[in-house]
């Protein structure tokens, strides 16, 4: 018999609604004058991270917070430390028959319950009733208690697996910032547009794209889904609209830079593409066709020295967009061949541990998660035979 399976057994677990055992707290809003990084409480709202921080709280720590408003409404969270409750969250209060951990594990497996129960008319709104309804199990403390302990061992060793990653990372960016200095005067930097050629995208919309056909990149799609390199789409067109709109096609070895965005930061990311077939480019992106590797040129487009150059040839507005000629302006450092390859072959080392869904840490993250979630459902699902109507 598992461990578990002693932990669980012939344990009695009586149900109740959780507005008998406890109560569900409003709490009260604050003025942005009202908050201050100096202050001692952080304050929550509408969502999971501070608004800011008050020199009172108005709860105490270990305390299970559910969002009541917008768009994080339904969602579960958790402090440990004393805060400040604003009107945008509701609190449950301690309970003597609850241990607060093992109701705040138990909510989140409720938590696609709760979000399906957000009233959208207008604002999203969680109602209070909503919450004091929900059937609650409740074993012996002493059993919360072993359950909570094990399932904040994977909650701590996701913890540090993602500590990790962001460590990695910034490591990563530093390297790869250092691989494009080049202190070597005998190292030209020469114009984008002096090596190679700027060919920009024709437009087509999202409800053109298909789930087959001809591969296509839509330049949100390089914001949400594509790194350094791809050799397959996410997305597709008619062959038959490619040609009637005579659409442009990037080939293998050019590099997809998309040139439109809502802020400054997102414009200018390079993705080489290395599928053996030509992918169509939206008229927000363009591609970029050159002697260079084109693995190090779409590095080069994701460090600090590219974006400072290009910020000065970017126009402002609803959207930011940068043309061809900012483009073709931006120097970027000509090693050999050999070097350029040298420099791709580390930093797409670097790009599998940190950014990779199939190999390194995200991986090992995603299925430290997956096995959090699975003993969650496990160490929390009780027969409900007693439960109360």
């Amino acid at each position: 018999m598992s461990y578990l399976d002693t932990l669980l057994q012939g344990v009695e677990v009586e149900w109740k609604k959780l507005g008998e055992v406890s109560n569900v707290l409003r709490g009260r809003r604050l003025t942005k004058d009202q908050l201050s990084k100096e202050e001692k409480f952080p304050v929550f709202h509408g969502g999971l991270e501070p608004l800011g921080n008050y020199g009172q709280s108005n709860r105490p720590a270990n305390t299970v917070m559910i969002v009541n408003v917008g768009a994080s409404a339904g969602t579960v969270g958790y402090s440990s430390v004393d805060f400040w409750s604003s009107d945008g969250c509701y609190c449950i209060e301690h309970s003597e028959l609850l241990n607060n951990k093992f109701l705040y594990y138990y909510l989140l497996g409720e938590q696609h319950f709760l979000k399906s129960r957000v009233r959208v008319a207008g604002i999203p709104t969680l109602d209070a009733f909503v919450i004091e309804r929900l059937q609650i199990p409740i074993p012996p403390l002493e059993v919360q208690q072993r359950i909570v302990e094990i399932l904040d061992k994977f909650t701590e060793l996701t913890a540090e697996l993602t500590a990790e990653l962001t460590a990695r990372k910034q490591q990563y960016a530093y390297y790869r910032e250092q691989f494009f200095e080049f202190d070597d005067i005998e190292i030209k930097r020469e114009p984008l547009g002096v090596i190679g050629e700027f060919q920009r995208g024709k437009r087509f919309v999202k409800d053109d794209i298909l789930t087959e056909g001809v591969s296509c990149i839509h330049y949100g799609e390089m914001y949400t889904y594509y790194g350094t390199w791809a050799n397959k789409s996410k997305s597709f067109l008619s062959e038959e609209l490619v040609e009637r709109k005579k659409l442009r096609i990037a080939e293998n070895g050019d590099v997809v830079i998309v040139a439109a965005g809502e802020t400054i930061e997102d414009i200018g990311m390079g993705t080489a593409w290395l599928g053996n077939e030509g992918v169509v480019i939206h008229d927000a992106c363009f591609f970029y066709r050159s002697p260079l590797n084109p693995k190090y040129v779409a590095y080069f487009t994701r460090t600090k020295q590219f974006h400072d150059q290009i910020k000065k040839h970017i126009s402002s507005g609803k959207i930011s967009a940068i043309n061809a000629r900012g483009l073709e302006k931006v120097l970027i450092p000509v090693p050999s061949s050999e070097e350029q390859e040298r420099i791709v072959t580390i930093l797409d080392k670097f790009d599998i541990l940190t950014t990779s869904i199939s190999e390194g840490l995200p991986k090992e993250i995603e299925l430290r998660k997956k096995q959090y979630e699975y003993y969650r459902d496990l160490l929390l699902t009780f027969p409900q035979n007693t439960i109360e109507s």
